[in-house]
């Protein structure tokens, strides 16, 4: 019997009533149906100073790098401000390098509060494959995120419930591919 894999999302909103977070947790929910143990990185409770080059290893950096290092996949969440990824998020990723995201599977989610997240998506997949990530092609942008959830942080729209869902759901289930060695050539 193969253990269950892990799924870690960092939330890189800093907002106390955050739809990121909102959106994140319910990407967890599907991803603990579809077997996976699961763990939310709240960046507003971390110590994680914003980064310097120079000191690498403030506040709880070290265990940033050991907690997403050691997940099989990894959500990132973000809102979206000015087209762009959250400083919080920002900060947190350049704590982590090819060590922690190395043909680990990433699945990517934005909210914004107009209509626009495209660009905020495009620079994720980027620095994710920088350090060598693999990006889920499905991936999840919410327009109007402050109007997506209910009072009780259910979705009021049905299909993009699913699509979050499904975000989790695939995270798990490919955790554990294993990237063909390069030189292997195809079939």
């Amino acid at each position: 019997m193969t253990a269950a894999p892990t799924v870690v999302a960092i939330s890189g909103s800093l907002r106390d009533e955050s739809t990121t977070q909102v959106a994140l947790d319910h990407a967890l929910d599907a991803a603990e149906d579809a077997g996976a143990e699961t763990e939310l990185i709240d960046l507003r409770e971390w110590d994680l100073p914003l980064f310097d080059p120079d000191d690498r290893d403030r506040g709880e950096a070290d265990e940033l790098r050991r907690v997403v290092g050691a997940a099989d996949a990894v959500l990132l969440g973000t809102p979206v401000y000015h087209g762009m990824v959250s400083s919080a998020l920002k900060s947190a990723f350049d704590y982590l390098g090819k060590d922690e995201f190395e043909d680990t599977t990433v699945g990517l989610l934005a909210t914004a509060g107009g209509g626009s997240y495209a660009p905020t998506l495009e620079h994720l997949r980027t620095g994710v494959r920088t350090v060598h990530g693999w990006t889920l092609p499905h991936e999840v942008g919410i327009r109007g995120a402050s109007s997506a959830f209910d009072d009780d942080g259910a979705f009021v729209d049905p299909d993009l419930e699913a699509r979050v869902r499904k975000l989790g759901r695939m995270a798990t289930e490919y955790a554990v591919i294993e990237p063909r060695p390069s030189d292997e050539s195809p079939r």
